[in-house]
């Protein structure tokens, strides 16, 4: 007979993780709704600008703080051993191999000025890995949500990206940085980019972006200069919706540039948007 192979490596029990992503899922979504509910009922009417992040322009507020403080509260009640990364400085390394990846408020600009398109983005790493993602967009009454493996639900209702159209066709959104350089790059791409497509939406959320590609509201979207909190939970979201994400060419979705859409459009966008230069200023 062959020699058998035996590896030293650990067997992941299947049901062991599964009762996991079920634990953190369960833990997102509840956080998530009331981070959302803090943010929507508690917005004061003289919101106040507490610090500012890369530039003038990109504010963090009170109320971005407060709910980085109370997501990161109620987690670390629950799972005291996993790590955070929050986009307000939340930062741990946990010894779980679980961790936390945090955007309180998605959108900072539009729920300072009082627009609806912000949203409370959480994702859960294991190993590495995303394997939870809700996006709640309380403005909106909907909570996106997905597990690895499992697909992607918009209020418990399974979500699938729009089939492809031909790229004339295809509405695209993205984002502007907050730096006066980068946005003249990034206007400069748009410039030859938008001629191209049927048109194009700036909406100011990334997750609430990468969602709507995941329920067909988008056809793509793509933008530099995202961070993992960005793009975390919105991406795992697209992906298990069945659209691709990534970066340039045989890169992942990254700071230098994050792309989603459905296959056969990403095919044709992601070499469009290096050869336009889209991923550096």
């Amino acid at each position: 007979m062959p020699d058998q192979q035996h590896s030293d490596a650990p067997q992941t029990d299947p049901a062991q993780t599964a009762a996991l992503y079920d634990e953190l899922l369960d833990i997102a979504l509840e956080a998530a709704r009331r981070a959302g509910t803090l943010l929507r009922d508690g917005r004061p009417a003289d919101l106040g600008v507490a610090a500012t992040k890369s530039s003038p322009i990109d504010v963090v507020t009170e109320m971005d703080i407060a709910s980085e403080k109370l997501i990161t509260g109620f987690i670390g009640e629950r799972r005291p051993d996993d790590g955070f990364l929050g986009e307000e400085g939340a930062s741990t390394d946990g010894t779980s191999g679980v961790r936390w990846v945090i955007d309180p408020v998605d959108g900072t600009v539009n729920y300072l000025y009082g627009l609806p398109s912000w949203s409370v983005s959480i994702a859960a790493e294991k190993g590495g890995e995303v394997v939870v993602g809700v996006v709640a967009a309380p403005m909106r009454g909907e909570t996106y949500q997905a597990v690895l493996g499992r697909g992607a639900f918009n209020n418990g209702e399974r979500i699938r990206h729009r089939p492809a159209p031909p790229l004339s066709q295809a509405l695209l959104g993205t984002g502007f940085s907050y730096l006066a350089e980068r946005r003249a790059a990034q206007a400069e791409v748009l410039r030859t980019l938008v001629p191209q497509v049927r048109d194009i939406r700036r909406g100011g959320s990334a997750a609430i972006d990468l969602c709507d590609v995941a329920c067909g509201r988008l056809d793509a979207y793509y933008e530099r200069g995202l961070n993992p909190w960005d793009l975390a939970a919105g991406a795992l979201i697209a992906r298990e919706a069945g659209a691709l994400t990534g970066g340039r060419p045989g890169r992942e979705a990254a700071l230098e540039l994050t792309l989603a859409a459905s296959p056969e459009l990403f095919a044709q966008l992601q070499p469009l948007l290096d050869e336009l230069g889209a991923w550096h200023d």
